[in-house]
C-alpha cells in the first residue's frame, strides 16, 4: 500500500485531498454520495462573526468551462456553528477545517478566537479576499501590508494550524504569500476565485445581481497551476493547490507543481463523489509509477 499522508503545519492528513470551502457545505450533506471520512480534510463553508444573508439573487451563472458565484458568504454566524454544526461534524472521522471570513480585522480575530476553543477543529483557513470595510472596501489579500496585518492579528489569537487563502486577483501572488508567511501563516491555499462577469445580451444587463463575481471551474486551472508552482518555490511553508481540479490527473499536476495537498471545489457540483475518486486515483498513479509515498511526487516537476 502506498502512503498518502501529508502534513500542513502541525496538521497531519490521511491523504492530500481536501474539499474547498463553499462547495461542500458542512460535509454531512455529501454523506449519501460517498464515504466522507476517507477525505484528508473537509473545509466547511465560510463562517463569519455575525450571520450574513448573502447577496440578492441571481448570484450564480454558468460560464464556458466554469461558473461565476456571488453568494456573499451566506451563513448563520460562528455561534450557530459552535452550537449546531460543530457537534455533528466532529463525528465525521477526518480533519474539519473552518474557513473564516470577516469585514474588518476585529471580525477575523474574534471568530478565530472562538474557533480556537473547539478541540475538534485542528485548523482554520483565513479568507483574506473579503473587503476591508474600514479601508473603503479593499480586499485584505490584494497587497502584502494588509494581508500581513490581518494574519499577524489572527496569529496572536489562534494557536493551531493557520492556513491563509490567497486571491489570484493580484500582480504578484508570491509577494502576498511571502508576506503572510512572515506574519505567521502555517500554510497558504491558492487560488481563490478570479473576478469575472457575465452579461445577458438580450436584456443588456449583467446576469449577477452584483455585476461581478468569482469565477471557478476548469477554466481557471492553468492560472491556478502556474500560481501554485510560483508560490511553492517562493515560500517554505506548505502550499495547498486548488482551482479547476476535476480529476485525479488534475490533482497530481498540482502536487507535481509543489502543492502538499489539494482542494476540490466546483467539481463537487458536477459529481458529488469526485473527491473520493481522486483519493483512489492518486493511489493508483503512485502504484503505477512505482512510488511508495505521495511525498515522492510533491514538487517533482522536471523543468
Amino acid at each position: 500500500m502506498v502512503q498518502l499522508s501529508t502534513k500542513i503545519g502541525s496538521l497531519e492528513l490521511k491523504n492530500p485531498v481536501m474539499t474547498a470551502s463553499g462547495t461542500f457545505g458542512y460535509g454531512t450533506e455529501y454523506a449519501d454520495f460517498m464515504d466522507i471520512s476517507r477525505l484528508g480534510a473537509i473545509i466547511v463553508k465560510g463562517t463569519t462573526l455575525a450571520p450574513r444573508q448573502g447577496n440578492p439573487y441571481p448570484r450564480m451563472a454558468e460560464t464556458p468551462s466554469g461558473m461565476l458565484n456571488a453568494v456573499g458568504l451566506q451563513n448563520k454566524g460562528v455561534d450557530y456553528f459552535v452550537d449546531h454544526i460543530y457537534p455533528e461534524v466532529q463525528k465525521i472521522g477526518t480533519a474539519i477545517i473552518v474557513n473564516v471570513s470577516g469585514s474588518c480585522i476585529d471580525d477575523y480575530v474574534q471568530t478565530a478566537s472562538i474557533i480556537n476553543t473547539l478541540d475538534g477543529i485542528p485548523a482554520i483557513e483565513l479568507n483574506i479576499s473579503c473587503p476591508n470595510v474600514k479601508q473603503g472596501g479593499m480586499a485584505f489579500g490584494v497587497n502584502p501590508e494588509s494581508a500581513a496585518q490581518v494574519v499577524s492579528a489572527v496569529r496572536k489569537a489562534y494557536d493551531k494550524t493557520l492556513i491563509v487563502k490567497l486571491s489570484p486577483n493580484v500582480t504578484d501572488i508570491t509577494e502576498i504569500a511571502r508576506a503572510v508567511e512572515g506574519a505567521g501563516a502555517d500554510s497558504v491555499s491558492l487560488i481563490n476565485t478570479m473576478l469575472g462577469m457575465a452579461i445577458d445580451a438580450e436584456k443588456r444587463r449583467p446576469i449577477l445581481s452584483t455585476v461581478t463575481g468569482g469565477m471557478s471551474g476548469p477554466a481557471v486551472k492553468p492560472v491556478a497551476l502556474r500560481m501554485v508552482w510560483q508560490t511553492a518555490k517562493a515560500v517554505k511553508i506548505p502550499v495547498i493547490g486548488l482551482g479547476g481540479i476535476c480529476s485525479a490527473t488534475d490533482a497530481i499536476e498540482f502536487l507535481l507543481a509543489g502543492a502538499s495537498a489539494i482542494q476540490i471545489g466546483t467539481a463537487n457540483f458536477i459529481d458529488p463523489s469526485i473527491s473520493e475518486k481522486v483519493v483512489d486515483g492518486i493511489a493508483d498513479y503512485l502504484e503505477r509509477h512505482g512510488f511508495n509515498s505521495v511525498q515522492d511526487i510533491i514538487g517533482a516537476l522536471q523543468v
